[in-house]
Parts: C-alpha cells; structure tokens; sequence
C-alpha cells in the first residue's frame, strides 16, 4: 500500500532542481509535490488536499520514478472533526457548532482587517473546554450549565486586499458567562496568533472570570 492508500504508478523524473535537492535530503522517504493554486509557502503549513502527489526516493537519495496521487487533492476545506467529536457538550454555541466557531474567527479577523476572506480554517487539535454550574434550586440531581469556555488552536487561510493570501497559525478562544439566564448573557472572543494551546488552555479560567461584572451580577 501506498502512502495514499494505494499503490503509485512510474513517472518520468522531473528536471527539478529544488525537487531533487529535496529527495537528496530524504533517503528512502518521499517528497511531496505540492500545487501552488493553493498554497504560497511550500515550507509553511501545508494542508493535505494541496498535495498533488509524493515522489518515492531511495536509500541513495535519488527519485525511484514511482508517484503516488494523492485522492484528496483539491481546494483546501474546514476541518472542524477535532471540536465536533470529542464527548463534550457544546450546547452553549448553538445546534452547529462548527459554524458559530468559525463565524467568531472571522469577526475576529474582520475587526482586524474589514475585508479579511478566509478560505478555510482547520482545527488541528482537540481543543481545551471549561465548564461551570450549579445545583438546580428545585432538583438536587440536575446542573445548571452557568458559564462555559473554550480554547481552539486553528490553522487557516485568509486573503486580503492587501496583502493577498495568508496562513495564520494560533488559538481562538471564546467564552460565556449567564448561560442560564439568556437575557444577560455575555459573550467574548480571543484571538491569539502564534499562541500554543497550552498557554491558551491555562488561561481559560481567568478569563472566563474576567467576564464577571464588577457589581457581580455574572453568575457563579
């Protein structure tokens, strides 16, 4: 099997130099070819579907002429699995989380630059969650969901006027206070670029209490 899920096929070998330069580098591994409709940067961030293919290369460094296709090459899409699938309830953002996340990045990203477009973001963490409660006045067995955060590391491609196509790397954090009460509820977005998810997870907690009003009317 190959390392798309299927054997290659022989190609003639390319007159490249960057791409022999690079198998002389990786003896007995492969090199990818990756298509520059979708990224600018070949050694940033690549997303898998921008990869057209992957040239074997022997022990000696040098293309063995085998490719393989990568099936998923095509336009580069969201990929939100690493929020979705974890077991943890994201009933504080509504029926499709996915979407509510990547609406709040690109607010976030919009407040920055008003004609920001951002092709696709990819989450490609489990994100850090923070939830809080308290006893239900008339049910001892229930929890009233009080406040709720998150911390979800992104990779994304954004274009502007400007500056054309980006990839931003970092942690969009958000959090909300009030949930049982939705008449008072508050909202609030972070938007770290260049953060690690570490350093945004351990400050979940003091932000989502940063939240509280000063005459202390957020819930507990």
């Amino acid at each position: 099997m190959g390392l798309f899920g299927s054997r290659g096929r022989r190609k003639a070998i390319p007159n490249d130099a960057a791409l022999l330069a690079a198998a002389a580098e990786n003896p007995g591994g492969s090199v990818a070819e990756i298509d520059p409709t979708y990224i600018d940067d070949p050694n940033g961030y690549v997303p898998p579907e921008a990869i057209r293919g992957v040239w074997l290369v022997d022990s000696s460094g040098k293309l063995t002429g085998e490719y393989q296709e990568n099936p998923r090459h095509g336009a580069p899409q969201d990929d939100f699995s690493k929020l979705t699938d974890p077991d943890h309830w994201l009933g504080w953002l509504g029926d499709d989380p996915a979407t509510a996340v990547r609406k709040g990045i690109e607010e976030s990203l919009r407040a920055q630059v008003a004609d920001a477009v951002v092709e696709w973001v990819k989450i490609p963490e489990t994100p850090r969650f923070l939830t809080g409660g308290r006893r239900h006045s008339e049910d001892e067995q229930a929890m009233l969901v009080t406040r709720a955060a998150l911390a979800a590391p992104f990779v994304l491609s954004v274009r502007t006027t400007q500056h054309g196509r980006s990839i931003l790397l970092g942690v969009f954090s958000w959090a909300a206070v009030n949930l049982s009460r939705p008449e008072t509820r508050k909202d609030r977005h972070w938007f770290d670029l260049g953060a690690g998810l570490d350093w945004a997870g351990e400050r979940l907690r003091e932000r989502i209490y940063e939240m509280d009003d000063a005459d202390g009317t957020a819930e507990a």
